[in-house]
């Protein structure tokens, strides 16, 4: 037996997946029940189908606005990263330019005979 620890994330964002959907799923029906309600003269069977698409729509839009978020959210971090990138090499540029600054001067006092 592989004595690694066990890496549940996978499984616990596959579960929080499947809650999200569920949720949204019943969100769906619960507004199509309330938008039926609105509409009286349906009959039974009417308003089942009105409920049903109603629903369906709502899990079509709402798979919509989780696929932009998360394309957004894809795009604001490559944005992110690169800056990161950007701000670390002139971070270190300016640290190498300090220490070769630190290490050259007294070397170059040195060699040019300015005593303090």
């Amino acid at each position: 037996m592989d004595d690694r620890p066990l890496d549940v994330s996978p499984l616990i964002r596959e579960l929080e997946g499947h809650l999200l959907v569920e949720a949204a799923r019943a969100e769906g029906r619960a507004e199509a029940e309330r938008f039926a309600r609105s509409l009286p003269w349906l009959s039974d069977t009417q308003r089942a189908e009105v409920q049903e698409r109603y629903a369906a729509e709502h899990l079509v839009l709402a798979r919509r606005s989780w696929q932009h978020v998360a394309r957004r959210g894809g795009e604001l971090r490559a944005e992110y990263e690169d800056r990161y990138r950007r701000l670390r090499r002139r971070w270190c540029a300016g640290v190498l330019t300090c220490t070769a600054l630190a290490l050259v001067s007294p070397a170059v006092l040195l060699l040019t005979g300015v005593r303090g």
